[in-house]
């Protein structure tokens, strides 16, 4: 007796259950979200950061008028540093002592806005962004005005004894610095105020029922909880202040020119592309270090 085998038909797969497309769908989206940004990156920061990087490298024998070819030409980088080091270490020494500037003046403020101002809480916020309402050319020439040898701030000093009969302060190293504090302190008050706005003031209670003395509290509840901000804020000044050229160029003078003076010269008049490309790119590489050494010996895993 010979069994005869039987062939079933091969089963249909199953369809994919409505949650399943709906999830693909849902990961999908995050994707499309990123999309506008990331083509504003590419557009507006990759592409412009290839051709610097590209210019940094051009003949350095070239010209405006004749062309500049591409040789690859990488002492450049040499050249830029030999020729122009000193403005480069005066822009990060002007940025940095900006920077601590306006983080005591803007952790009082910023303080002193969320723990004290009670409902004038929002005029004050107010009052700190109110100078972005004016352009920072205007704002910068207004300290022109203030610092002048003849006006009220010099008088004042030289009548107080603080600056001799034929001091100044304008076309000086002071100059250029409280103009960076000025125009750059918003940047610090306000991640600052969000950070410390959002500490539990019943910690800082607590600390005080512990027998804590204010200062002691203070290093050991506030200033710990408030380190993000204070990352924020001292990143979000020292790196525009540090590029910064407008405030050397109006309220200094040749001895404090900062190397964003330098770049622009050498862009605008000189004509010198890639010595310029090559300090823009040093100036960026140099500050990208900084800011990753930095953040990461604060240690503010918020901002990794």
């Amino acid at each position: 007796m010979t069994a005869t085998a039987t062939r079933e038909a091969p089963a249909s797969a199953p369809a994919d259950p409505p949650a399943t497309r709906h999830r693909e769908r849902r990961d999908l989206t995050g994707y499309w979200l990123l999309l506008p940004g990331a083509l504003w990156l590419l557009v507006f920061f990759v592409v412009p950061f290839y051709s610097l990087v590209a210019t940094s490298l051009y003949d350095p024998n070239g010209s405006v008028l004749e062309g500049f070819d591409m040789t690859w030409a990488f002492g450049n980088y040499a050249t830029a540093l030999q020729e122009y080091w000193r403005p480069l270490v005066r822009s990060l020494l002007y940025g940095a002592v900006a920077t601590a500037i306006c983080l005591v003046l803007g952790y009082v403020l910023a303080y002193a806005i969320a723990f004290k101002a009670g409902r004038w809480k929002n005029l004050m916020l107010i009052l700190v962004i109110a100078p972005f309402f004016t352009s920072f050319l205007v704002r910068t020439l207004s300290w022109k005005l203030l610092l002048r040898d003849d006006g009220v701030v010099v008088n004042t000093l030289q009548f107080l004894h603080v600056l001799g009969s034929d001091g100044r302060l304008l076309a000086t190293p002071v100059a250029v610095v409280a103009g960076l504090v000025y125009n750059f302190l918003p940047f610090m008050v306000l991640p600052l105020y969000a950070s410390i706005d959002k500490i539990d003031h019943r910690l800082i209670e607590a600390a005080g029922d512990l027998y804590s003395r204010p200062v002691v509290g203070f290093l050991k509840v506030t200033w710990p909880l408030s380190l993000p901000g204070v990352v924020s804020g001292t990143l979000l000044t020292f790196i525009p202040a540090v590029g910064d050229y407008i405030n050397a160029q109006l309220l200094g003078s040749p001895g404090q020119r900062m190397i964003g003076n330098v770049i622009q010269n050498l862009f605008t008049d000189a004509g010198d592309y890639p010595v310029a490309g090559a300090l823009s790119v040093i100036l960026m590489l140099l500050i990208l270090a900084m800011v990753l050494l930095y953040v990461r010996r604060a240690g503010t895993e918020e901002l990794l």
